[in-house]
């Protein structure tokens, strides 16, 4: 054979190499895997890639239906109706995640029931229903799937009438409960809102920006609990009283506005604040202190720079009676820059406490040029925290960020 016989055959034989559809050849298990990683927008355009990815996305046995790319809430909101009724009604729906975000539009009454009803009657395990609306209003047949494992509620009336969760819920496989932006309220018995306690299985909870109406307080109890994370940016004062004998992590972040009553949490193990205020009150400081002294027995604690610097807001502080944190094995400390309201609220309160005229116009001048003060760590702080855990591990963390722009005064 010629040498250039050789070379065509070698030439077509790397261009079948070249042209050929390895992705099509794949499994359909692995293809439906991939697709799993993708919006259902853009799932659902794969079909028009050959025969072989026509129908592919019906078997999607997970959606995540998010209005990114959309311009308008009546197209996005036919996509999905049109996405639910085109699905393989055969395969089981075990997660489904939808999204409307607050520029693309609200959500009808409607729409909102015919995914609620389509996810449960294909029994469901995973549902996350995030969106803006002119109503207050969640389906109550939510509240008694038999088969949601794990259920997240983030809705946003526009009216501003948060929506109310149920006193009880029967959820028997219930093990994750996300919640953000709703109310608790008190039963007719006058009693604390005691939302929780019929779930039986409840592992993880996560309440972000909720608020409690009635008696002012929020009984968590839950002989299962072990994973508990508050959010709070808001001043949204109230009580929570922690009946949880089986909690080992505890974590915030935000404003810290709730005390912990009658709190069970001696089995706590690991707890992480990254507190902040925006204007300097006395309530955040003092109930931040209060949770540290709850914590007795915790083998571990992470804060932020910040969560330190609201810590030493308290007067004399350091001359406190300080019983707690006396089983704790590891201190973390994040050390990120201050945020510009914090950097407000601290040079306030530096000033108010500055010696001279000199000091304070140091201090102007460190902050106006977007500077941190000498210390991100207040002196005699970390030997508070440590003084009756001496042998703790300490660990300082680096998380700077670019720096910020100079606040002005």
């Amino acid at each position: 054979m010629s040498n250039s016989a050789t070379e065509r055959r070698k030439k077509l034989k790397f261009s079948e190499i070249e042209t050929r559809d390895r992705l099509s050849d794949l499994s359909d298990c692995v293809i439906l895997h991939i697709l799993l990683f993708l919006n259902a927008n853009d799932a659902v355009r794969t079909c028009v890639l050959s025969s072989r990815w026509k129908n592919l996305w019906k078997l999607l046995p997970e959606l995540t239906l998010h209005s990114t790319g959309f311009q308008t809430c009546k197209i996005f909101t036919n996509f999905v109706s049109s996405t639910l009724s085109l699905r393989d009604p055969s395969i089981p729906l075990q997660a489904l995640d939808f999204n409307l975000a607050k520029a693309t539009g609200l959500l009808e009454p409607c729409i909102l029931n015919m995914i609620v009803n389509y996810a449960i009657s294909h029994n469901i395990r995973r549902l996350g229903l995030c969106f803006y609306s002119d109503f207050a209003k969640i389906p109550d047949t939510i509240f008694s799937c038999q088969t949601l494992t794990h259920l997240k509620l983030a809705i946003f009336p526009r009216r501003g009438h948060k929506t109310r969760f149920p006193e009880s819920s029967n959820l028997p496989a219930l093990t994750i409960l996300q919640l953000e932006n709703l109310k608790f309220c008190a039963g007719d018995n006058g009693r604390a809102a005691e939302p929780f306690s019929t779930l039986n299985k409840l592992k993880s909870l996560l309440i972000s920006n909720c608020t409690v109406y009635g008696t002012g307080t929020l009984c968590i109890s839950s002989a299962t609990l072990v994973n508990l994370t508050l959010h709070n940016q808001f001043s949204n004062f109230y009580t929570i009283d922690l009946r949880t004998p089986s909690l080992c992590t505890f974590a915030f972040t935000g404003t810290p506005y709730q005390e912990l009553s009658g709190s069970d949490v001696s089995s706590l193990e690991h707890v992480e604040i990254y507190a902040e205020i925006i204007r300097y009150q006395r309530e955040p400081p003092l109930i931040l202190f209060n949770w540290l002294r709850e914590f007795r027995n915790i083998k571990s604690l992470t804060v932020s720079a910040t969560t330190l610097r609201i810590l030493y807001l308290i007067p004399n502080l350091l001359k406190i009676n300080f019983p707690s944190l006396g089983n704790l094995e590891s201190l973390r400390v994040k050390m990120e820059p201050f945020s510009d309201e914090f950097r407000m609220t601290l040079c306030h309160v530096m000033l108010r406490k500055a010696k001279s005229k000199k000091e304070s116009a140091n201090l102007r001048r460190t902050f106006r040029e977007g500077l941190e003060p000498s210390s991100l760590i207040p002196d005699g702080i970390m030997d508070f925290l440590l003084q009756n855990s001496p042998t703790a591990k300490v660990d300082f963390i680096d998380c700077s960020r670019k720096p910020r722009r100079p606040t002005h005064l």
